[in-house]
């Protein structure tokens, strides 16, 4: 009889169970895209460094616009022009102007700029402003973007494009990240060939290998194959040990739960400690988690669509754990297009598809078996349906995590 927590029990023993890793490595900017964090960076200089115009125009005290318009322009002294990639060393007199381009620096004094297309030259040395300015207005002045000491991105973030660009933008050709994670995926089963083979009478195709590995590829993980293990104890035994001594976890697809065959406890128990088997999850009950050190151990259903709901909802925190990562699941809220039943004593998790319909988002949920992958393929995410509530009707409204 499988001794079952809660999802919510199982992240938090996740979580007072496992640690981060204490590896970093230093990789280029251009490499570091998807990468984890390994420490916060605070900026160390202004960015940027000079007080700068947004657009192509004249620099100006806004205190001498005050007042002016189409037919009443304020009249500026030309004192300068100002050129990209060069300095703005002087000082702008009081209704003294001076020529800027988008992104070029501000003479001392100007506290804004005016577009060129609110000004007339006059062709002696004067021109016209025809729109008063605000103090600040079309400029960017030091520091606006970062200052020194300011906390750019915290430890355990996962890098995006906009990031590399912020990194670049204060000086960070390298960056410290923590070190991709290993994990050795294994399936079991007399009944399993490979995806490129032609299942003879009760047989299927290895589904688990390649979903799984896409799972943590897509999860910026390494992952290491170790084929399909038919159901012999001896042979599952080398193996897992063998993927226990190369990797950082271990997922075993199949033989988690309570028949003759199903092996994966014993071994998992035998190589370490067993922290649970089974969780109050409809599909997935037959999960086993275990650990060697600070090494999991994870035993998941043989089902498809149970191993990738049940690594979406707890294998990929347990490697974020690992790895030090902070990345949260994305969810929408939509509606039910139709009533949902769920009496099992355990949270069920439902596929959905999302429409637009009428201005509203909208769950039309994809009544499924944990056996039938490709249903699975036609979904956009999945909703949760808590284990003391015996179903929604149409029209509630759920929370649907993103694939």
């Amino acid at each position: 009889m499988l001794q079952v927590l809660t999802p919510d029990e199982v992240l938090e023993l996740i979580r007072k169970t496992f640690v981060p890793l204490e590896r970093t490595e230093a990789v280029p900017l251009s490499e570091a895209l998807g990468r984890v964090l390994a420490e916060a960076v605070y900026a160390e200089e202004y960015v940027p460094d000079f007080d700068r115009s947004t657009v192509d125009g004249y620099a100006v005290r806004a205190a001498d616009t005050f007042g002016c318009s189409d037919a009443i322009p304020a009249i500026f002294s030309v004192c300068g022009e100002v050129y990209m990639g060069k300095g703005a060393d002087f000082d702008l007199p009081k209704e003294g102007c001076a020529y800027v381009p988008t992104g070029g620096a501000l003479p001392r004094g100007a506290d804004s700029a005016v577009m060129i297309e609110y000004t007339e030259d006059y062709g002696d040395g004067t021109v016209g402003i025809l729109k008063p300015a605000a103090p600040g207005m079309n400029v960017i002045f030091r520091g606006d973007d970062v200052y020194p000491g300011k906390l750019l991105l915290p430890a355990g973030h996962v890098l995006t494009v906009p990031d590399i660009g912020a990194l670049a933008a204060i000086g960070k050709a390298q960056i410290a990240v923590c070190p991709r994670l290993t994990v050795g995926v294994i399936s079991t089963g007399d009944e399993l060939v490979p995806p490129d083979e032609t299942p003879g009478p009760g047989q299927v195709r290895d589904v688990n290998s390649p979903l799984l590995s896409a799972l943590l590829y897509a999860h910026g993980a390494e992952v290491r194959s170790y084929g399909i293990v038919v159901d012999d104890e001896a042979l599952l035994r080398a193996k897992t040990e063998q993927a226990l001594r190369e990797c950082d976890a271990v997922l075993l697809s199949g033989g988690s739960s309570v028949g003759v065959k199903d092996a994966a406890c014993r071994i998992i128990e035998s190589m370490g400690e067993l922290l649970f088997h089974g969780i109050a999850l409809k599909p997935g009950k037959p999960t086993i988690l275990g650990r060697a050190g600070n090494k999991p151990l994870v035993g998941l259903p043989g089902h498809p669509v149970a191993a990738y709901f049940v690594s979406q909802l707890f294998v990929l925190p347990l490697l974020d754990r690992l790895s030090g990562r902070e990345k949260p699941l994305y969810s929408v809220t939509a509606e039910l297009s139709e009533s949902v039943g769920a009496n099992h004593g355990r949270a069920q998790l439902n596929a959905c598809r999302l429409e637009h319909r009428e201005g509203k988002v909208v769950a039309v949920p994809i009544h499924s078996k944990s056996g039938l992958i490709t249903q699975l393929a036609g979904a956009d995410g999945w909703f949760c349906i808590e284990r003391d509530c015996e179903g929604l009707p149409k029209g509630a409204p759920v929370q649907v995590f993103l694939h």
